[in-house]
């Protein structure tokens, strides 16, 4: 019996060292991040809807070029180009082995298919304006394609990171909106509507491999509803936390971490230029001066947010400060809409889109507005109300909504868009930035670019969002800043 209890001491050992050796105690390899919005479907590539890039950019598709966490522009499904002396010949060289989802090979016709079909006379994509410089697409041979563009652009390799750019295949195309398959690190699994997608990690993915097997995204709407999630472990992480009144929570407990970093977010009273009384520029200037953007941010969003003046990005280099521009000053707003014609002031429509920063702040800029004299009738929309509505439709007085996209002040330059701003100077100022490739005329550019924009009071510019997620403190890898709309969960990974 000594004997017999020795041998079983050892065997105990033995099995607990095999257990180890095994993956037993390994790092947990799932993952269920909360989102606030749900997309509207799965294809970045016919809408405008940030949320559908949450979810599918570099996971599930990628693009010939990609935005690192930084903001930086790195090789994506193309590993290095070279450029024509005269700026207008761009040859891609694409990554050898790469294979779809459905196990089809990636080739040099299917870039083609995708950005002939981004830039169609009759195309959806809501970024369509990136595309309008190309003037060929040729497959040179299948790991090679030749980009021929009707004049110089500075800004081409940045469009092409877009989600908006990413390469579809013409073989899955037919239901990418449900079951999209691309070349990314993670295939499409399961969508629950109104609950949450699952995706899983891409074995065959040409790039390094995933830590996480499997992730699941939770859409939670309510702010109260996000809290309580994090708190029960429902979700181990929560991108874009809608409820910043309770990041002090977290901060306190040592289960989570709070990630706080800047995004490419211009969050914008939305002005329609060309519905009455918007079209006239006193009315748009008192509007401005009725705003106290620090009280939004700390209402509505408990001081997290940089007030901006113009829209353009705080943290871009060549930014200005514009916000002395539009100063709070109730009396001088009141005394412009009386030079305007409008001393009783008048009413409008204020339809606000899901999201807290607007729904919080509508109601604080309501007050605002009625302190001057223009009354607002506010509409909550869903996500597709209000694309329909407001971004489709132009059916609006003002709107708040957050512009995510990077670099985007050129939408300015597209009388079509949604706020009908149409300047024609301006447009011929856009159309000059992109032919140029000299930063220091390129930063001159951007500087009247973003005054021409805030002496017009196009919009009223709020405050820059930040980017706001909790996790559980075992988690490495996400993004704290945002410079594209994404949760890039390729580098996540639960540490022992």
């Amino acid at each position: 019996m000594r004997y017999s209890g020795m041998f079983t001491k050892v065997t105990a050992a033995a099995s607990f060292a095999a257990l180890i050796a095994g993956g037993a105690f390994a790092a947990q390899t799932d993952l269920t991040i909360g989102l606030q919005l749900e997309p509207p479907h799965l294809d970045p590539t016919s809408a405008a809807a940030g949320a559908i890039d949450q979810v599918v950019y570099s996971n599930i598709f990628e693009g010939l070029t990609r935005f690192g966490p930084d903001g930086s522009v790195n090789p994506g499904l193309a590993d290095s180009w070279e450029i024509s002396e005269d700026g207008l010949t761009w040859t891609f060289n694409l990554r050898q082995g790469v294979k779809f989802h459905d196990g089809t090979d990636f080739e040099a016709t299917d870039v083609v298919f995708s950005l002939d079909r981004a830039r169609a006379e009759d195309s959806t994509n809501a970024q369509k304006a990136l595309f309008e410089g190309i003037a060929s697409v040729e497959a040179v041979d299948p790991h090679t394609v030749k980009i021929t563009l009707t004049a110089p652009n500075g800004n081409f390799l940045f469009n092409l990171a877009w989600g908006d750019a990413v390469i579809v295949a013409p073989e899955s195309i037919e239901n990418i909106t449900t079951k999209p398959v691309g070349t990314g690190a993670f295939t499409f699994a399961n969508w629950v509507q109104g609950d949450a997608i699952t995706i899983l990690r891409n074995d065959a993915y040409w790039g390094d491999a995933p830590a996480l097997e499997s992730a699941t995204f939770k859409f939670i709407s309510e702010p109260s509803a996000a809290l309580n999630a994090m708190m029960a472990g429902d979700v181990d992480a929560f991108s874009g936390f809608p409820a910043p009144e309770n990041l002090n929570l977290f901060e306190a407990d040592p289960r989570f971490q709070v990630l706080v970093g800047s995004t490419e977010g211009e969050t914008i009273l939305s002005t329609n230029n060309k519905m009455p009384p918007f079209d006239n520029v006193k009315v748009r200037q008192a509007l401005a001066h009725a705003i106290d953007r620090q009280a939004i941010i700390d209402g509505a969003m408990f001081g997290y947010g940089t007030p901006i003046g113009t829209h353009f990005a705080p943290h871009n280099p060549d930014y200005v400060d514009l916000t002395g521009n539009s100063q709070y000053d109730p009396e001088k707003a009141r005394a412009l809409l009386a030079e305007a014609g409008f001393a009783d002031g008048f009413t409008t429509t204020l339809k606000l889109p899901p999201p807290s920063y607007a729904r919080r702040g509508g109601e604080i800029i309501a007050a605002q507005l009625r302190e001057v004299g223009i009354e607002t009738e506010i509409t909550n929309l869903e996500w597709a109300q209000w694309l329909e509505e407001v971004f489709r439709g132009k059916d609006f007085g003002l709107t708040i909504v957050s512009h995510t996209e990077p670099f985007d002040i050129g939408i300015y330059a597209r009388p079509e868009y949604y706020f009908q701003y149409d300047n024609a100077e301006f447009q011929a100022l856009m159309d000059t930035l992109t032919a140029e490739t000299d930063p220091a005329k390129r930063s001159e550019m951007i500087t009247t670019a973003q005054q021409t924009i805030a002496d017009d009071y196009v919009n009223g510019y709020l405050f820059q969002l930040a980017s706001l997620s909790v996790a559980n403190a075992k988690i490495e890898g996400l993004w704290a800043n945002a410079p594209t709309q994404a949760t890039d969960l390729t580098g996540v990974r639960w540490t022992d």
